[in-house]
This record gives structure tokens, sequence and C-alpha cells, in this order.
């Protein structure tokens, strides 16, 4: 599973052109779930994304997570994440999960994110989306529930 999480100011998904989901501060987090992902790494991931310690203290150090700054979370399905474009020009999804298995992983990490008291917009999974935001930073991190650090 491969999540790039962004530190935003504020942030929206439209479908459409009507907006469905929309936070003030607090992170996006596009998501690619591979076909061997797991519930553990679902977990993996929304554990990371609710503790992970991308904004400034008083001091203007990064040692703050979503959570202690009362955040929102943005999770937008993004099946391309795990596009393999080594060979050739034209990405290939082969290692992107069918939306029969992503879509339930994706749902635990959204069930996963809000119980740790975090409020949690989606896009439409499996749509087009327009996705706005607008990076504080810029803040982006790259996860790998397949390349743990």
């Amino acid at each position: 599973m491969r999540a790039v999480v962004q530190r935003v100011a504020r942030a929206q998904v439209s479908v459409d052109g009507t907006v469905c989901a929309k936070i003030g501060k607090g992170v996006v987090v596009l998501l690619g779930v591979e076909t061997s992902d797991t519930t553990e790494d679902a977990e993996f991931i929304a554990r990371k994304v609710s503790n992970l310690r991308i904004f400034e203290d008083d001091g203007g150090k990064l040692n703050l997570s979503v959570k202690e700054v009362s955040g929102s979370v943005l999770l937008v399905s993004q099946f391309t994440l795990l596009g393999d474009a080594r060979k050739g020009n034209r990405p290939s999804f082969t290692l992107s999960a069918h939306p029969d298995v992503a879509e339930p992983l994706f749902q635990t990490i959204r069930a996963f994110i809000q119980s740790e008291g975090l409020a949690v917009e989606t896009g439409v999974f499996g749509a087009t989306m327009e996705v706005e935001l607008v990076n504080e930073g810029p803040v982006t991190i790259i996860l790998d529930s397949k390349r743990p650090l």
C-alpha cells in the first residue's frame, strides 16, 4: 500500500463539478492499494497518517501530528500511485488492486483514522475527481507499507 501525505492549509475534492469533501488544516492522503495488501497494511498506513509528526511546534520543529493540531484528513483513492513506468512510457497498473479488494481496505483505513479521534473526509472511490489543495510548507511524505521505515 502506498500513500502520499501532504500537509495542507485546506483542500477539497469535487466530482462532476460538485464539492463532495472539504477540510481545513490537516493532511491530504492519496492512497494506492496493491493486490497483495492486507488489513495489516491498512492499519500500518492509518497509524502512520494519524501519528506522523509533520506540523510545527512552538519552536518551529516538525514535532506535532495531525491529531495534536486538531486537524482533519482528506483520504482520496488513487490507484495510479502504483503505476510502474520503468519499462516504456505507458505505466503498468498490474500491481493495483481490483476495486473489490481496494475499497474495503480504503474503508478500513478511514475507520481506523476516525477511531483515533480524527475527522475524515473522502473522495468518491473509483470516480474521476478534481483534488484542490494548498500544500503548506510544502510538506509531502511518501509511505509504503511494503517498505516500512
